[in-house]
């Protein structure tokens, strides 16, 4: 990110993809399969149960955070206020999700050739059957080195790299993909801000159909 990035600066176009799946993390050179992908992503099963107390209607809330994310889309990266992209982290909160540790050249928004497949593995799952029709976050995470302002546009035309590949590769619809940054203020390891594991494009499933049972 910067000169003080010091000894991750001679590997940063050179780490291997890594994966996390909630509090999981695939051991570094592990490879990211389009299987792994799509199992984290698909939509969860909703299970009816007996509570106590308030009753919350689930399907008002629902169509709430859909007619929202319904907005988002067509939206351009640097377009989306403090107050949307906080929005959009607390609805991704309760979805299907998935990290990709993607490394990008250093100080760049370029893919990093030892990225590439995890990123092609990605265009594999999201082109998958079972979650056509689904809309996606694609929100990229930078480390905590650097100033914010630097850090909240790389995340930005990070984002907006992994879009636009799987766009032109993969012919995903580009309304499909929302695109956010937020830049170092979500760090995934906040004690440890210059691990490579904060430097990751997280990918959400925001459909919001769910099979009931």
């Amino acid at each position: 990110m910067t000169p003080y990035f010091g000894r991750f600066a001679v590997q940063a176009a050179a780490f291997s993809a890594m994966l996390a799946i909630g509090a999981g993390t695939a051991l570094a050179g592990e490879a990211v399969s389009a299987d792994k992908i799509l199992n984290a992503l698909k939509p969860k099963a909703v299970t009816r149960g007996i509570s106590i107390g308030p009753q919350v209607n689930p399907q008002a809330d629902t169509a709430t955070q859909a007619a929202f994310i319904d907005s988002m889309r067509n939206r351009k990266t640097r377009s989306l206020s403090l107050g949307e992209r906080e929005q959009i982290a607390e609805i991704a909160a309760t979805k299907p999700k998935i990290d990709l540790e993607i490394q990008f050249d250093y100080n760049s928004a370029d893919i990093s050739k030892a990225s590439m497949p995890a990123v092609q593995e990605l265009g594999k799952a999201l082109s998958d059957p079972n979650l056509k029709g689904s809309t996606f976050v694609v929100a990229g995470h930078t480390d905590g080195i650097g100033s914010d302002g630097f850090n909240q546009d790389l995340s930005e035309r990070r984002a907006d790299t992994i879009k636009r590949y799987l766009v032109e590769k993969f012919a995903l619809p580009g309304q499909d993909l929302v695109t956010v940054g937020y830049g170092k203020t979500k760090l995934k390891d906040a004690a440890n801000p210059a691990d490579p594991l904060n430097r990751r494009v997280q990918v959400v499933n925001m459909d919001t159909k769910t099979a009931a049972k």
